[in-house]
């Protein structure tokens, strides 16, 4: 069984291989947004670790035996060494945990959106770039056995976002006629949630005003539908 890190040098050696890539690999998670995949967390510790592994790498080259001295000291004196000289010791850590990485993380970003401006999106699924930019509205989605569901989508509903599976709380759920047509409110509705899972047609509407009309039937329109001709 192994034995946990003990001496100043073995953690500034384990912060060393691992932190530099931690920082790296949040970095790019907040400025690109989430992607499928990377979902697993075992994937992403190993971008960490991975990324760790090429500055670390990149540090010996550049600074070598400015490290090698540093880890004797350490090594040698301890909490001493680092007590002689703290603000050194300071700069070096904001530097080589923070600063390069947040560098390595915002050039990769930068070099994607410019190698790739029309494919590129920071949104991880069409269901969140959909609900992201939607306001108040009615939402209808037919079901796979093709019954229509709908209602109402205003400031009391919530849509899941990546990387939870894509469902939808709907505030008032509406009566809907087999062409997908709005009928009614259904009366003391508390709302409505349906699963992107159970449907194969998701359609948002406008409303014709700001808040929800009266049980109108035109005032929103019905699916449109393709007939194959006879």
């Amino acid at each position: 069984m192994g034995q946990s890190p003990s001496t100043p040098l073995q953690i500034a050696l384990l912060v060393l291989f691992v932190l530099p890539g931690v920082t790296y690999q949040f970095l790019r998670e907040r400025w690109r947004g989430p992607v499928p995949g990377e979902r697993d967390l075992g994937e992403r510790v190993l971008r960490a670790v991975a990324a760790s592994v090429v500055l670390d790498t990149l540090y010996l080259i550049a600074a070598g035996p400015r490290l090698v001295r540093f880890a004797r000291h350490a090594g040698a004196g301890g909490r001493e060494a680092v007590a002689q000289q703290p603000r050194s010791a300071g700069l070096a850590a904001l530097v080589l945990f923070i600063v390069v990485p947040a560098a390595a993380a915002a050039g990769v970003t930068w070099w994607q959106r410019r190698r790739r401006p029309a494919r590129y999106r920071s949104t991880p699924t069409a269901w969140d770039h959909l609900f992201s930019r939607s306001g108040p509205c009615f939402v209808r989605m037919r079901l796979r056995d093709g019954a229509w569901v709908g209602g109402w989508y205003g400031s009391r509903s919530y849509a899941t976002s990546y990387p939870q599976a894509p469902e939808v709380y709907l505030e008032s759920a509406w009566l809907m006629r087999p062409d997908g047509s709005f009928v009614r409110p259904v009366r003391d509705s508390a709302g409505i949630h349906i699963r992107a899972a159970d449907t194969d047609v998701l359609e948002l509407l406008s409303p014709p005003a700001a808040a929800p009309p009266e049980p109108l039937a035109a005032a929103v329109p019905a699916a449109r539908t393709t007939q194959e001709p006879e």
